[in-house]
């Protein structure tokens, strides 16, 4: 039970942090290499569009996949938002009990 417990609480924070990063307008400053694409992709949009619209074609990439591994994970680990919310619940009670 508290290992099973132990992974979803991980997952729940990775959730979590993934909704926060993808709101519009998140300062979040980190940035992971390298995103593999095409290399003559990314070489036509930078002849076309120049390196701006590169770096945000990039990001929008990532972010889409980011929403689509998320929404697998909370397929996989939770499968309801019933289920999300009844182990949200369980958490604040044992966070309550710990003080």
């Amino acid at each position: 039970m508290n290992e099973k417990y132990e992974r979803r609480y991980v997952n729940l924070r990775i959730l979590k942090s993934i909704q926060e990063y993808l709101k519009p307008g998140s300062d979040s400053k980190t940035a992971l290499y390298p995103i593999k694409v095409p290399n003559d992709f990314l070489y036509q949009i930078l002849k076309l569009e120049g390196p701006e619209k590169v770096d945000k074609l990039v990001h929008h990439i990532f972010t889409l996949g980011l929403n689509q591994w998320s929404e697998e994970l909370f397929r996989n680990e939770f499968g309801t938002l019933e289920d999300l919310e009844e182990f949200i619940e369980m958490v604040k009670k044992r966070k309550k009990e710990r003080r």
